[in-house]
């Protein structure tokens, strides 16, 4: 009969340090997971304020980008237009669904920007958040033709993204939510982008970025 191989003590220790190693590892995904499961942000917290003011960024760009694909003369002005439209149409709809998966409202009693350091005194004295257009250069927009509305929807649109970007830039200080660390980094990444199309687009038409 063979005798019983019996394992070094060393390897015993070697194969339960391991083990715990292993263990660690799992307990530890195990909590992030289940925390990330159960932690949603509250009506006051960051992440919800800036969800309701950048579905409300968004519907102005919106408008504005169809106004663009309607009126526009140049095709890639139409184009960019037809294209904001849909995408910050669709992110809206996540965003306030994200809300209702929170079960928090869509509307707050809180002013616009409260949730950002200092962004009450980002607003303009007509309660714009940063980068949005004022009803007046809305109508002008509007009434605008051919070549002139080309040129000025391109610079209030690049306005209007820098305005988004910069509220971007913060909720991303204030916010591990992945989220809306994914969605807000897509929305910067393709909104630089498209300001860097409409820069294109003015200096071919003889046109500044700004009015």
């Amino acid at each position: 009969m063979s005798a019983a191989i019996v394992p070094s003590s060393r390897r015993v220790r070697l194969l339960l340090a391991g083990l715990a190693a292993v263990a660690v590892l799992l307990l530890t995904y195990a909590s992030g997971v289940v925390s990330a499961g159960l932690y949603s942000p509250g009506d006051n917290s960051p992440e919800a304020g800036f969800v309701r003011d950048m579905s409300l960024h968004h519907a102005q760009a919106v408008e504005m980008g169809m106004l663009a694909y309607q009126k526009a003369t140049d095709p890639e002005v139409r184009k960019e237009g037809y294209d904001i439209a849909l995408t910050q149409e669709n992110q809206r709809g996540m965003m306030k669904a994200w809300l209702d998966k929170w079960h928090v409202s869509r509307t707050s009693i809180n002013p616009p920007m409260s949730w950002m350091p200092g962004g009450s005194a980002m607003m303009s004295q007509d309660g714009r958040m940063p980068g949005m257009a004022s009803d007046e250069e809305l109508t002008k927009l509007n009434t605008a033709t051919g070549k002139d509305f080309d040129i000025l929807f391109c610079q209030l649109m690049t306005r209007h993204h820098l305005g988004g970007i910069h509220m971007a830039d913060e909720i991303l200080k204030q916010s591990d939510n992945p989220d809306i660390l994914m969605l807000v980094q897509s929305m910067k990444s393709g909104q630089q982008n498209e300001i860097n199309i409409f820069n294109s687009i003015l200096a071919r038409l003889g046109a500044k970025p700004t009015q």
